[in-house]
């Protein structure tokens, strides 16, 4: 009989990780899990079947009360054998105690509400070549990210995410190759984005601002930064002036998720939520 265990990924592990969601079609950035691996070292799981790595997930450990569970697949030849479940039943208790998140795709929504997951909202990845606009929004300026002390970063970034997630933030506002943009007014943060490079169009996450207009100009001066690649950022419908600022930019949806919890949905400034960071950790 094939034995079947699961233990912490290693770096090695990672890259499957993100080489298979690739080919799951999830468009993972070329650098997130360089990133992600800081989040909690201890919350990447891999399914081994006789030393052959088939599955995997992700539970992430957020401050004391939050977590959030991504990267769930197993590999299609491997599927419907019960691997899935023994690694969801081992992420779960990484998270115990804890309010959860996830982002499900359409064919697991109702696995994950027998498992207690209710939906919040959708977040809908619109994509495409912005279209030409202000290149300037009075009273706003946009400087790189990197040059703002970072406490402030991070204390704008805690106003729409549950818990404090510096390590995680410092990793992923920091990575060679991934501009990140800080919209100022009156040297106050009022908006804040990252792009990075993927296999296709190059993503954009987070996108925090405090109105439509300070959001189109973040996604077109971050777009600027990957010139001849379209560019896609998931929206989340909670916020309407989401979706409603992609499709002003051009953008269309291509892909949709519903964000569930376990219990009522974490106090989050939902309004300036323009595109998450991430559907594999929140």
């Amino acid at each position: 009989m094939a034995e079947f265990e699961i233990v912490n990924a290693g770096a090695h592990d990672m890259r499957l990780f993100r080489t298979w969601s690739d080919e799951e079609g999830w468009n993972p950035g070329e650098s997130d899990v360089r990133a992600f691996a800081v989040a909690d070292p201890r919350g990447f799981f891999v399914g081994r079947l006789d030393g052959e790595s088939v599955g995997c997930v992700s539970a992430i450990r957020y401050g004391a009360s939050f977590g959030f569970l991504g990267f769930y697949l197993v590999r299609p030849e491997h599927r419907g054998k019960g691997y899935g479940i023994r690694l969801w039943r081992r992420a779960m208790e990484h998270l115990e105690g804890r309010l959860v998140g996830l982002d499900g795709v359409v064919e697991q929504q109702d696995n994950y509400r027998r498992s207690g997951f209710r939906r919040a909202w959708n977040n809908v990845r619109f994509e495409g070549v912005p279209t030409a606009g202000p290149a300037v929004v009075d009273g706003v300026d946009v400087v790189d990210a990197g040059s703002l002390p970072f406490e402030e970063v991070a204390a704008y970034d805690r106003r729409f995410f549950p818990e404090d997630r510096d390590a995680f933030l410092a990793a992923w506002t920091g990575l060679p190759g991934r501009p990140a943009l800080a919209a100022l007014r009156d040297g106050r943060v009022v908006g804040l984005g990252v792009i990075r490079l993927c296999s296709g169009a190059s993503r954009i996450g987070p996108l925090y601002a405090e109105d439509p207009a300070t959001a189109a100009l973040l996604v077109r001066a971050l777009a600027a930064r990957a010139p001849g690649t379209p560019v896609a950022f998931d929206a989340p419908d909670a916020n309407p002036a989401a979706p409603e600022l992609a499709g002003a930019l051009g953008l269309k949806p291509v892909f949709e998720a519903a964000r569930m919890y376990t219990g009522p949905a974490p106090q989050v400034e939902l309004a300036g939520i323009f595109g998450v960071t991430s559907l594999e950790l929140g």
